[in-house]
């Protein structure tokens, strides 16, 4: 509102007149083709940013830029999704700031930028700049997004009248989610570390000695003989070819974690330092960050002459001799805070974000070039940014605490990230940093897993093999399923006699479940879609979901809802309303648009899966890659249902062709019959694959 020219003057002489780089007030208003509105745009400005030093590698001096932003109305009954993770505990990111930029040490956990925001009102915005970004949503009914360096306000707005047509859009403009290789979907084994081939090959045989089925094992870092050598220790892997081929041999892959970091001294650091291959600082001077000398700079994989030499060093000084599988490419962000730096591309402020795109494409274009189709790629990372999900990536949450709160707010962190166009998330299960407990700690309740027979893996963290529990209950409807952590042990039979026998039943049910897991993988392939889903994106009628943190959708059957809670035996449950839902142990229906108490005992995750829904379900096997027949097809009556079942040779990237089989399963409610369209998903009779589930009482 306006002011009368004393107050004006008055003010313009204590504060000085207001800046001549003032808000462009041109409004902008987004509908759809039916001219439904989107949004609306009231604000755009550019402010010049001050001059900046520029590397003495850069052909030109880069320019400032400016501070860019824009702001937007923000009804009130408007919610916000996405944005990638960040770990303070809530859902809906209305009322809250978020720090859009790569950070290992935010409060709760790393925070990952991923500038794709979902509304409830039909839409995503995907912000179009690298840089430090500020999102304030929701305040005074506007949301305003503000970069730190941009040259011009750039962003896409993806309409959708599901939020699968919206994930289309992103797909379109970033790339598709490929499926990874079929042992990614079932189960991972690591801790930090396994330091030595026998300790790791050792592991292996307890899996197998205890009949329980296993697909990839970890060898973490710290595995050189220095730190940038590129080479493995040959006094603690004697012979990693002959361990990799025993373990082939047992149906188990490896995962091997390749550091960023060289050294100086190490063989290829003077190289990599005078072809300017290292992160640097403005001078030319590589910047170890805050590391030991021991660690050292990061490789610039924004350079594509480094990015190629990276990927040929990793192929023929571990592929290739060694025979290793899958590669963990950790410290994304990058790890050393590169906004005084500079990367090949520019300075770390203007492109703080891309180092993970660059990185993990450095592997997956090499895999490509040099396997064809021949060979999936399955790389683990710690940051991601706009268009990482396809080089056939996993992330994951980062280094996170051991505890019950931990624990809680992992959920809508991970529901966040994958909302974000990132279908591929885990968590290390149960934490990796133990948190610092005083000699007379004590748990607040009787823990439900007696700790006396693992008191030499959880020392007095008493009630740690009950988290451990709880949390590798809700790992099984992770999208990928993988322990870590920095433990003695961390095996399955690690965490007490009464633990184990739970522990095997939860990751047997994830075997279980491939046939349907890894359809939904195809799906996300061909939609961009997550299938680890927040309530809002298959329930957007239900205002009850709008900010519920603690459960959401797997696949389009099942509704999950881990324990949280030390002690507890119970929990409640929120059924959406719309359909009915039954109990998956138990076979109970329940009336949707409800609150229920469920029976959560130890061995118990509360799991619902909803009316009008076709489960097929696998037969025993002790790897993804063992031959699975579908023991059977279980139909949820209430709704008439479809399921794609899609099957393949789990290795190749042949499907992108059209390989592998896709069968149809369709159920009739009104003539209570399933049919199937497609090949034959199984040579037995439907009367015995085919179960319809009745409804207990």
């Amino acid at each position: 509102m306006p002011l009368d020219d004393l107050n004006q003057a008055l003010r313009d002489h204590y504060f000085g007149k207001a800046p001549a780089h003032r808000p462009s007030d041109d409004t902008l208003s987004v509908a759809t083709a039916a001219g439904k509105p989107l949004l609306t745009m009231r604000n755009w400005r550019m402010f010049p940013n001050p001059p900046q030093p520029t590397s003495v590698s850069a052909a030109k001096p880069e320019e400032p830029g400016y501070r860019v932003s824009a702001t937007f109305d923000s009804p009130t009954d408007e919610h916000y999704y996405g944005l990638g993770q960040q770990q303070q505990g809530f859902l809906d990111l209305r009322d809250h700031q978020i720090r859009c930029w790569h950070d290992y040490s935010a409060v709760g956990g790393e925070n990952v930028c991923v500038p794709l925001l979902i509304s409830s009102r039909g839409y995503g915005l995907l912000w179009d700049n690298p840089s430090k970004t500020t999102i304030n949503l929701g305040f005074n009914q506007q949301n305003n997004w503000s970069s730190e360096i941009g040259d011009r306000v750039s962003f896409f707005i993806i309409g959708g009248d599901t939020t699968d047509r919206i994930y289309q859009g992103y797909r379109l403009l970033t790339g598709v989610t490929h499926l990874l290789p079929r042992a990614s979907y079932g189960y991972i084994q690591s801790k930090a570390i396994y330091p030595t081939q026998d300790q790791l090959l050792a592991v292996a045989k307890g899996y197998r000695d205890r009949n329980l089925p296993l697909d990839v094992l970890v060898v973490d870092f710290l595995n050189m003989t220095r730190q940038g050598e590129m080479d493995l220790d040959p006094a603690r892997w004697p012979d990693a070819a002959a361990m990799n081929d025993q373990l082939h041999a047992m149906g188990i892959k490896t995962l091997l974690s390749v550091w960023p970091h060289f050294s100086a001294g190490t063989r290829y650091y003077d190289m990599l330092r005078d072809k300017g291959w290292l992160i640097h600082t403005a001078d030319g001077t590589p910047d170890p960050g805050g590391y030991l000398d021991v660690i050292g700079p990061n490789i610039d994989t924004t350079n594509p002459e480094a990015a190629r030499w990276w990927w040929d060093s990793i192929r023929d000084r571990y592929i290739k001799p060694y025979h290793f599988d899958y590669l963990w490419l950790d410290e994304t962000e990058p790890d050393n805070d590169p906004e005084k730096d500079f990367f090949y591309v520019g300075s770390g402020a203007r492109y703080y974000n891309v180092y993970p795109l660059f990185h993990t494409a450095s592997v997956y274009d090499g895999v490509r070039r040099d396997y064809g189709d021949s060979r999936r790629v399955m790389i683990l990372a710690r940051a991601a940014y706009t268009g990482a999900q396809r080089n056939g990536t996993v992330f994951w949450s980062s280094d996170i605490v051991s505890s019950w709160d931990m624990l809680k707010r992992s959920i809508p962190a991970g529901l966040n990230f994958t909302a974000s166009g990132m279908p591929y998330w885990d968590t290390d299960i149960a934490g990796f940093f133990s948190p610092w407990l005083p000699s007379t700690y004590r748990p607040e309740h009787t823990p439900l897993i007696d700790p006396a027979s693992a008191r030499g893996t959880v020392g007095n963290y008493l009630d740690y093999p009950e988290l451990f529990v709880r949390w590798f209950q809700w790992g099984v409807f992770q999208p990928i399923m993988r322990t870590h952590g920095e433990r003695n042990h961390n095996e399955v039979w690690a965490y007490g006699t009464q633990a184990e026998p739970i522990l095997a039943k939860y990751l047997r049910l994830r075997y279980q479940l491939l046939p349907y897991t890894y359809s939904l993988a195809y799906a996300s392939y061909q939609s961009g879609a997550p299938y680890m889903r927040a309530l809002f994106m298959d329930f957007p009628n239900d205002p009850n979901v709008a900010n519920l943190p603690d459960e959401y959708m797997f696949g389009p059957a099942f509704l999950v809802a881990p324990v949280t809670e030390q002690g507890a035996t119970h929990r409640q449950v929120y059924l959406p309303a719309g359909c009915a839902w039954y109990n998956y142990w138990t076979n109970q229906r329940f009336e949707g648009g409800q609150t229920i108490t469920v029976d959560a005992p130890i061995d118990t995750l509360p799991l619902f899966v909803r009316a009008g829904s076709i489960l097929p379900l696998g037969s025993p096997v002790l790897n993804a890659d063992q031959p699975q027949s579908i023991a059977s097809v279980r139909v949820y009556p209430g709704g008439n249902a479809t399921f794609t079942l899609f099957q393949d040779d789990g290795n190749t990237y042949a499907y992108e062709k059209g390989a592998g089989t896709l069968t149809k399963l369709i159920w009739d409610e009104a003539h209570h019959q399933l049919r199937h369209e497609g090949p034959a998903a199984w040579t037995a009779s439907d009367q015995s694959v085919v179960q319809v589930v009745t409804a207990s009482h």
